[in-house]
């Protein structure tokens, strides 16, 4: 019965048609109607009537639209008297909140049609969402559904565990025996369909269930994989996609739990793919469940006797699946479309899955039995395998690297040959693997390989097929993007040659190719391509000249990108006067811009940067042309929509440059393209704060303003947020430069931008991005200089520091927690996104060391007072086991003695310790940060350090004397020890006890090559000794000159300090008669040119 009178019914009724009218006029005020005398004035009367409609029309379409506009209405967001928003449904009057709860199950339990019943189940798993996040109870429904689960009807049951999918947080809290039960019955259903939505709703629950709650259903999976075979007979392609989805949500979450049955999942799943009466869908949804196997848990595939072998027998197959009906290429030469879409063929996921084996599994795992079919397949009559190993070698090639580059030229044998193969795409497929290993053996395959791959490659340019000329070049521009120019310079002539003969191609896409490619070699070859510039400066010209249609816009675009970076190339001077011309040309094109899908525009952006770094100061005319739509496009706001319904969804998905975003049962959809542009014109506001600095200072307020500080919590975009924070520095140092500091305007400036800084410090949500945080608030320190920040900003760092700290100690704390509840495999090596969550927080702490230091640096003994509130968390670092939190520890114990001179001793119980035990440490980090920090309490710690420092001695000593203590890991620790030596000797010999015994020892340490910060104070206190004609010095010349040159070799030695080095150098040889030439055999070749050109001449005049 209705509780409603029948004209409010009669009234809705027509609006719900009106909504689904094919009238766009009438659809939108329906919708403006629905907003305004419903949604917002009374949302109880509206959702009452849209369950009446679902519970008592005897239309299935009003009944189905009902349901849908019930969910969207429902989830809304309604703005609270607090001011707080909560969904629409949470707020409704309790009674009548119950009263539409009992009306809609009532209706979940009648509805005897199919795709209705499931848009009712849809609406009621939208309220079980709201109540179960909001920690809110509807007990009626967990009973309805068990229910509906046990129902004669198979479509009632399918839509209950349709229902536990999508809020399977309903069943969470459940007794385990319950829940066991309602899966065991769904998995044994009679009805596939009802055990397919079991499937799907128990990959749901995992997704909810801790690790070790997940281990109790372990037992159900044997259940689960029985489901898979009848339907496989059934050749039901339709019902294994879904199984297989299904599957791989589980295997995301718990890979482990198939172990036991794993090598039949791997044989069963291995004939779903290479059935070929199934449709490419289900085969590619089976070859995607083996393939998260292996990012999930590599050891239990390399453990499995067949898995490696049948998962590459199966991928090269399906990537040989290619050029149907297209035998002789006929159809893929004369498409225009170089990008088509593809991501749908088997063998674009044959060769996708290659590339997840071989970074996952390893080359030591996949290279043998890929090798095994790789020559055959090369050797083969038919052209689709000799492709297919062609792209097998580029997609593995980055996961094999380690392996692959020792074998490199047994490679090379493999592809070069395929470069003059009879098929088109055959050799299109031999560039394709010689551009990709161009990238994955970069520097390698240019300084071993050139004469290979150059001269294999440039004959392919004169192809008759315009995509393989195309693909030739665009291999040449992998190669020569990691190329040193004097590895290019003997091919120029050639390749140019060819790519100028590729520029009169009729096809627009060979020409933008060769642009493209022509333009990496001038950025590569710099000064040497000066010789083409005359040939093909006036053709760029021409086509920028040329009147601009819509087919020419891409190709304007990459001759601007290819004269931009010849310009940047061949430099100010050999452009001459034809640098007015660019920008000129660049002026006129820009101003010619009208549709906002015009490629040229984003290109433009990037070319004026070029020219500002060309022309310096002499871009400053132009700037008043540059700025405004670059400071249009940086200012962008996100375009976000709240999409509601699945029309929505699909309808966004279909258009490029979106990004959707699943958010308590809605959809965000954001869109990327216009985030991205907004990051690329911040990116070049950097470029212009650098390279102009105080000429840009114009600008700077408006853009620190407008752009920069809001750019910095802009959290739809990380990238955006990260290049905020470089842009903050260059702008204060623009400031700087125009107007000094101190001054007005600059203090003006920081005031505004400091509180900002600190304030994204505590608003920061991701670790990466918070480090960047970090480094644009002490490089802005930086700029800004001793005393730029006040009391009140050092205690908000410190707050900010405390909680940045906590959290991090949290994660360590979730990472050994979590790390107890996974059941490794033996060799099981630890998830990428594990490592690179610890390498996040190890730049974190990084750049929060180099912010305390910048702020000891500018404050001094200002800053401790709010730097000691944190001492406990000092304290726990130091004693840590983890070298990471102790070096941190000893990093900014460091900056206490270097800055905070003699008052640093009020903190020696906190330092002396960790600094003797740092010296003892096993990581060599932490030996050369307690290292430093002794020769830095020596050098400006004051008298009351003397005594340790006399202790210290030994405890350095014992730092050069490690194991390996000169090999990669451990020489900047060994180096620190020899220059905190040297100024305990200088500063403190007093407390040494025996001084020419200890310098003897010294000079044995000696000589520092590495560290540039270290040498200076200990050659300067050695050209002392020399000087001193002290004895240890004397007794030993030939030494303690080779030590002096292989410093003066290696570059550690700068400035003042190398005369004065030099200078006693020389003396030295005068006193002891020591003569360099008889040195020369125990030097390398570089110390022996060093000791000429400083010492042999001086020697012999």
């Amino acid at each position: 019965m209705s509780v409603l009178p029948p004209e409010v019914h009669a009234e809705l009724q027509q609006l719900l048609q009106a909504l689904q009218s094919s009238d766009n006029t009438i659809r939108s005020q329906a919708e403006e109607h629905l907003a305004t005398n419903w949604t917002n004035t009374q949302p109880e009367i509206l959702l009452m009537g849209l369950v009446e409609q679902i519970h008592g029309s005897t239309d299935t379409t009003t009944r189905s639209f009902a349901a849908v506009i019930f969910r969207r209405i429902a989830s809304k967001m309604r703005k609270q008297p607090t001011n707080e928003s909560i969904e629409l449904f949470l707020t409704l009057p309790q009674e009548q909140a119950f009263a539409i709860r009992q009306k809609l199950l009532e209706a979940l339990n009648n509805e005897m049609t199919n795709h209705v019943r499931n848009k009712i189940g849809d609406a009621v798993a939208e309220v079980a969402r709201q109540y179960s996040e909001s920690n809110q109870q509807w007990p009626e429904l967990l009973g309805v559904l068990f229910t509906l689960s046990n129902s004669k009807d198979a479509g009632q049951r399918e839509n209950a565990y349709r229902i536990f999918s999508t809020t399977p947080g309903i069943i969470e809290k459940q007794h385990e025996d319950t829940v066991l039960s309602a899966f065991t019955k769904g998995f044994k259903d009679e009805d596939v369909a009802v055990r397919l939505a079991a499937m799907e709703a128990f990959a749901s629950f995992f997704h909810i269930i801790g690790k070790k709650a997940q281990v109790k259903y372990y037992a159900l999976i044997p259940e689960v994989l029985n489901i898979l075979p009848p339907i496989k007979e059934s050749q039901d392609s339709e019902d294994l996609q879904k199984a297989f989805i299904a599957l791989v949500d589980l295997a995301e979450i718990a890979p482990k739990m198939f172990k036991p049955l794993f090598n039949n999942l791997v044989a069963f799943s291995i004939s779903v793919i290479q059935d070929k009466e199934l449709s490419d869908q289900a085969r590619q949804n089976a070859l995607e469940l083996m393939a998260t196997f292996a990012d999930y848990t590599p050891a239990m595939c390399r453990k499995d006797p067949s898995y490696t072998g049948d998962m590459i027998t199966q991928c090269l197959s399906l990537m040989t699946d290619i050029g149907v009906d297209d035998d002789d290429a006929t159809e893929w030469n004369a498409s225009d479309d170089m990008e088509p879409e593809e991501s749908d063929l088997n063998h674009v996921a044959g060769e996708q899955c290659m590339d997840r084996l071989a970074r996952k599994l390893g080359g030591q795992t996949i290279l043998a039995p890929t090798f095994n079919w790789l020559p055959r397949m090369m050797t083969s009559r038919a052209w689709r395998d000799r492709h297919a190993a062609l792209m097998a070698i580029s997609a593995i090639s980055e996961g094999c690297r380690e392996l692959m580059v020792i074998e490199l030229n047994r490679v090379l044998e493999l592809v070069v040959p395929a470069l003059t193969d009879p098929h088109p795409r055959v050799r299109w497929a031999g560039c394709n693997a010689l551009g990709q290993m161009s990238t994955d053996f970069a520097g390698t395959m240019q300084e071993k390989y050139h004469q290979i791959v150059v001269p294999a490659i440039i004959p392919v340019l004169e192809s008759p097929e315009p995509r393989v000329q195309a693909h030739a070049a665009a291999a040449l521009v992998n190669f020569c993007e990691e190329a040193e120019k004097t590895i290019l310079e003997p091919y120029l002539d050639s390749l140019l040659t060819h790519l100028f003969q590729l520029l009169q191609s009729p096809k627009r896409y060979v020409q933008e190719q060769a642009l493209s490619t022509i333009a990496t070699i001038a950025d590569s070859a710099e000064a040497a391509f000066s010789k083409y510039y005359d040939t093909l400066m006036p053709l760029l010209f021409s086509v920028l000249q040329q009147e601009s249609t819509k087919e020419l816009r891409l190709l304007r675009a990459k001759a601007m990108e290819c004269a931009t970076l010849i310009a940047l190339a061949v430099g100010k001077e050999r452009l001459g006067n034809d640098a007015l011309t660019l920008v000129q040309l660049l002026a006129t094109i820009q101003h010619s811009i009208t549709d906002n899908d015009d490629p040229q525009a984003q290109y433009l952006m990037h070319c004026w940067g070029r020219m500002c770094r060309v022309l310096g100061k002499d871009f400053l005319p132009f700037l008043p042309s540059v700025m405004p739509p670059l400071l249009e496009l940086a200012s962008a706001k996100a375009d976000i929509q709240l999409l509601d319904d699945e029309e929505q969804v699909e309808q966004v998905q279909q258009e490029e440059g979106w990004e959707l975003v699943p958010l308590k049962g809605k959809v965000i959809g954001i869109k990327t393209s216009i985030l991205d542009d907004k990051h690329m014109a911040i990116e070049l506001l950097v470029v212009y704060a650098q390279v102009l600095e105080g000429d840009f200072a114009p600008y700077v307020a408006n853009i620190m303003e407008k752009i920069v500080l809001p750019g910095l919590a802009f959290f739809f975009h990380d990238p955006v947020r990260v290049v905020s924070a470089k842009c903050v520095p260059q702008l204060l140092n623009s400031y700087k430069k125009a107007y000094g500091n101190p001054s007005n305007e600059l203090a003006g400036l920081w005031n505004g931008t400091i509180e900002k800084l600190l304030e994204v410090l505590s608003a920061e949500p991701a670790v990466d991005t918070l480090a960047e945080m970090y480094q644009s608030f002490y490089e802005s320190v930086e700029v800004m200089g001793k005393g730029c920040l006040t009391q009140k900003h050092m205690e908000t760092f410190i707050d900010s520091a405390h909680s940045a700290l906590d959290d991090y100690k949290q994660r360590v704390a979730d990472r050994t927690e979590a790390s107890k509840d996974v059941d490794k495999e033996e060799g099981e090596e630890e998830s990428e996104e594990l490592l690179f969550a610890i390498e996040d927080d190890q730049t974190l702490l990084s750049d929060m060391n180099k912010a305390f230091h910048c702020i000891f640096k500018a404050q001094g003994v200002a800053f401790l007072p709010s730097w000691q509130h944190l001492a406990s968390t000092y304290e726990a670092f130091l004693k840590s086991s983890d070298p990471t939190q102790r070096q941190w520890g000893l990093c900014v114990m460091d900056d206490v003695l270097e800055f905070c001179g003699e008052k640093s001793w009020d903190y020696s119980g906190y330092i002396i310790e960790p600094l003797a035990a740092g010296c003892r440490d096993g990581a060599p980090a932490n030996r050369q940060a307690a290292a430093y920090g002794v020769g830095v309490a020596a050098q400006k710690g004051g008298p009351s350090w003397s005594s340790f420092l006399g202790a210290a001695v030994e405890l350095l000593f014992h730092v050069t004397q490690f194991p390996n203590a000169r090999d990669e890991d451990n020489v900047f620790a060994t180096e620190n020890a020899c220059a905190a030596l040297a100024k305990i000797l200088h500063y403190n010999a007093s407390q040494v006890a025996n001084v020419d015994q200890t310098i003897a020892g010294w000079i044995d340490t000696l000589p520092i090559t590495n560290d540039e910060e270290a040498a200076p104070y200990a050659y300067a206190y050695l050209a002392q000794l020399i000087k001193q004609q002290h004895p240890a010095v004397i007794g030993q010349p030939d030494k303690v000159f080779i030590s002096i040159a292989q410093a003066l070799d290696a570059e550690t030695l700068q400035g003042q300090v190398i005369p004065t080095v030099v200078e006693a150098g020389k003396m030295l040889l005068s006193m002891t008669g020591l003569d360099p030439g008889q040195l020369m055999p125990q030097l390398s070749r570089e110390v022996q040119h060093t000791v000429r050109a400083y010492f042999v001449r001086a020697y012999l005049s």
